[in-house]
């Protein structure tokens, strides 16, 4: 007997597993699923096939074509459009480039999802290293880096046809990150660039009654804007909240099976499933297998493992803060966190000490805690191993108008460095060019500056802001293998996950794919570029299934 490969159209009718788990396995996670995929799904399940961490399945769990790692506006932006939302070009605008606008109104009639982005990306310039990113970027935001402000060239349609069955796992609610950053600062960038498609910022803002005076905004209201966005948009039924991922392992790789448009009964690999549906044999693809917990209302954990075909990588990179690896880093006066920071201050604990805060860093967040200590009257001393003339220092990319307070903070490390004689200001010392040698358990520290002169100072908490590193700790060696350089961890800045410009997916693993600050893209304006590649590319695939079947049946 001969089974053809209809993985698509078995998840767009309904999707079934066996029932294998005992009762009291089941819980939140099944009353969701059964929620997620109707009335139908709880027919042919009892219980969702959760598994012990240290036991493989008898039959096998859940199968999805898609399962997005991370909830924050990667994961947000990517289920928008796999939920069949498309982009076409509005009739009633004008995009300021000629050349690209000429481009869209040659196929006007498709969407952007269903059209060559090589094409259309060529000969753009932006602020991604991604051309998939500069397209949709300035599709949203025609000509933003010029100061202007036009509107998006898109309109967008829901052709609930197009739905891919995807599932997005957050370890809390939608938005990720965002609603553990500092509530108390501005974000670096405007609002309506934070804002994802079909829904303005502008528009949420309306319904909540507030006044937004700035064009920045504060984090703890952008992440209420992408939580309530997923509610709005009617995108609920694809997020699981409270999971926590242990393990993403590969079962198999696709050019081991080269052809598989047919498939023995007899023979059945290891790496696919059949299911009976409607009366039609299904074979589907397990390429992954993700495996994790639950958290439960009452603290409990509850494991589940899903298989999917294609794993999409949208964690960011604001789980692991950076470390300097020196020797008393692990001491509890040395803090790793703004937030940390900020909570010691909101306490009171800092003030009337005599020893300032030491912040080491020379960054955008360093320079919120600066901001922080100094407009508290706390001294402090701020350590950066650049020179304060150096190009690459954020503060020389920002307009002073729009980010007084910051470039408050660069007038200080330039005028206010430590003397020749170690001299400190009153309020605020900067020491340019010098690295943090060791800490003290006596909470001093050891500087040394670029020519190799050593300083101890004294200081009272020391806050170690350098950045921070995706937290993969459930791909095979953390994922280092999958970065630019195989023999490095991934960081966003120094070793992004190494991908396809215009597909998203990892060069190094078929069927696995990232976006956003994970391949570099930091800013939300960007990072929505992922989705649009992404989805492009499981819509071309499906299509050239769906070739494949119809010749293999052979129809014309």
């Amino acid at each position: 007997m001969k089974v053809m490969l209809h993985f698509w159209r078995f998840f767009h009718d309904e999707t079934s597993c066996i029932n294998y788990c005992s009762p009291e396995t089941e819980g939140h996670f099944l009353n969701s699923l059964v929620q997620y995929f109707g009335d139908s799904f709880g027919t042919n399940v009892k219980t969702m096939p959760l598994l012990e961490e240290a036991t493989l399945p008898v039959d096998p769990p859940l199968s999805l074509p898609v399962v997005v790692i991370g909830n924050g506006p990667s994961g947000i932006c990517l289920s928008y459009m796999l939920s069949g939302y498309r982009p076409y070009l509005s009739p009633a605008t004008e995009h300021p480039n000629p050349i690209l606008h000429n481009k869209l109104k040659e196929s006007s009639h498709l969407s952007i999802v269903d059209q060559e982005l090589e094409y259309l990306a060529e000969g753009l310039e932006g602020r991604s290293s991604n051309p998939v990113a500069v397209l949709f970027d300035t599709l949203l935001h025609p000509d933003a880096d010029f100061g202007f402000n036009y509107p998006p060239v898109l309109d967008w349609k829901l052709e609930p046809e197009h739905y891919i069955p995807h599932m997005v796992l957050g370890k809390g609610p939608p938005g990720g990150a965002w609603h553990n950053m500092e509530g108390s600062m501005l974000t670096i960038s405007f609002g309506d660039w934070m804002e994802l498609p079909g829904y303005s910022f502008k528009d949420w803002t309306a319904t909540k009654r507030r006044n937004i005076k700035c064009d920045r905004v504060l984090p703890e209201q952008i992440a209420s804007y992408y939580k309530h966005y997923v509610k709005v948009m009617g995108l609920q039924k694809n997020f699981r909240e409270n999971t926590y991922i242990t393990s993403v392992s590969r079962l198999y790789r696709e050019q081991d099976h080269e052809d598989e448009s047919e498939v023995s009964e007899d023979v059945l690999p290891q790496h696919l499933q059949l299911e009976e549906q409607g009366g039609q044999t299904i074979l589907i693809k397990r390429n992954w297998e993700i495996r994790g917990y639950q958290r439960a209302a009452d603290g409990s954990h509850v494991p589940f493992c899903l298989f999917a075909e294609n794993v999409v990588l949208a964690t960011g990179t604001f789980d692991s803060p950076g470390r300097l690896q020196v020797d008393g880093e692990d001491f509890p006066f040395v803090l790793h966190s703004i937030s940390e920071f900020g909570a010691a201050v909101d306490k009171g604990i800092l003030c009337g000490k005599a020893d300032p805060v030491l912040i080491i860093g020379g960054g955008l967040t360093a320079a919120d805690a600066v901001l922080c200590a100094y407009n508290n009257n706390i001294p402090v001393i701020h350590a950066f191993r650049r020179r304060v003339t150096d190009p690459s220092l954020i503060f020389k990319q920002l307009p002073k108008k729009l980010y007084p307070e910051y470039h408050k903070v660069y007038h200080m490390m330039c005028t206010q460095s430590v003397t020749t004689d170690y001299t400190l200001h009153h309020a605020y010392t900067s020491f340019p060019e010098h690295r943090v040698l060791s800490f003290q358990p006596d909470m001093k520290c050891v500087l040394q500056s670029a020519s190799g002169l050593k300083k101890i100072l004294k200081f009272s908490v020391a806050l170690v802001l350098i950045g921070s590193h995706p937290n993969l700790c459930f791909l095979k060696g953390q994922g280092q293998g999958i970065g630019h350089n195989p023999n490095e961890p991934i960081t966003c800045k120094g070793n992004p996950i190494e991908i396809d410009p215009y597909t998203y997916e990892c060069t190094k693993e078929p069927n696995l794919f990232a976006v956003g600050p994970l391949i570099g893209d930091n800013f939300v304006r960007f990072l929505k570029g992922g989705a649009l590649g992404i989805t492009r590319h499981l819509v071309t695939k499906q299509k050239h299934q769906l070739i494949a079947e119809r010749e293999g049946d052979g129809v014309p």
